[in-house]
């Protein structure tokens, strides 16, 4: 299987038929089917690591102030304490917990109901420890590797230009800011050379970089698929594009 990493923005991405909700789509068209989707969200950060091992997770809210439509999308997928257990072994002998009260957060779902509409694969989410360094998330990462092999898809939801204080939510189609653009740039040139040792370093990058990852929960989920690259993978950009002038939504396919 590839691994993707997709830029998720505005949960009302989930409701709405624009650009971006339309390459998810044809994302999902191009693909092979996987067996099972692991999800690395930008909205489970916490300080441990944890994969959520129910069957039947739930579809979580985890916004405010939104149009009550939003509330109300359900994403059915079911979930696979098989491939929870599966990941918990590559990552030994890092502790990871079996969790069965989180379920799929927005990051997951308000994208994959565009990719996989249907519901029907098995999704496991699994967290980002919040503790962490950059340099550990990639490295541990790396062990998760034998999941394409297996037929699992490896997503990453989050976006790797994310600064919500310098967002414009009055006018959502403006232009991007200078800095958003040249990290994103620069993102592109490294990723398309592998070398990511640079996006792994990311504070060290300058003033475009502290301003395009203020923090780093959506910046890491990033890292966990950049670590599965292989030397014989294609790398395209299948989402491009800025929302309010400081969300990249850009999406990026390994394989």
């Amino acid at each position: 299987m590839p691994a993707l990493f997709l830029g998720h923005g505005n949960p009302m991405n989930a409701i709405q038929q624009n650009a971006w909700t339309r390459s998810w789509t044809a994302i999902g068209d191009m693909l092979p089917r996987p067996k099972a989707i692991l999800c690395v969200s930008a909205h489970w950060y916490l300080p441990a690591t944890a994969v959520t091992a129910i069957e039947r997770p739930r579809t979580i809210h985890d916004f405010g102030g939104f149009p009550p439509e939003l509330y109300g999308v359900q994403y059915p997928a079911p979930g696979s304490p098989e491939l929870a257990a599966r990941v918990a072994q590559l990552l030994e002998p890092l502790h990871v917990a079996m969790d069965r009260s989180w379920g799929l957060d927005h990051g997951t779902w308000s994208v994959l109901m565009h990719v996989y509409p249907k519901a029907d694969i098995p999704v496991v989410q699994l967290s980002i420890d919040e503790a962490k360094a950059a340099s550990w998330h990639f490295e541990t990462a790396k062990k998760l590797a034998p999941l394409r092999d297996e037929g699992v898809l490896i997503v990453g939801s989050g976006n790797l230009v994310h600064n919500l204080h310098t967002y414009s939510w009055g006018n959502r189609a403006v232009e991007p800011y200078d800095w958003a653009e040249r990290f994103e740039v620069l993102a592109r040139k490294t990723i398309s050379r592998a070398d990511f040792v640079r996006l792994v370093d990311y504070e060290s990058l300058g003033r475009d970089a502290m301003l395009s990852v203020p923090t780093p929960d959506h910046y890491l989920p990033l890292l966990y698929v950049l670590a599965q690259h292989r030397p014989d993978d294609a790398v395209s950009f299948p989402v491009e594009g800025f929302d309010g002038g400081s969300i990249s939504m850009l999406g990026i396919r390994l394989g």
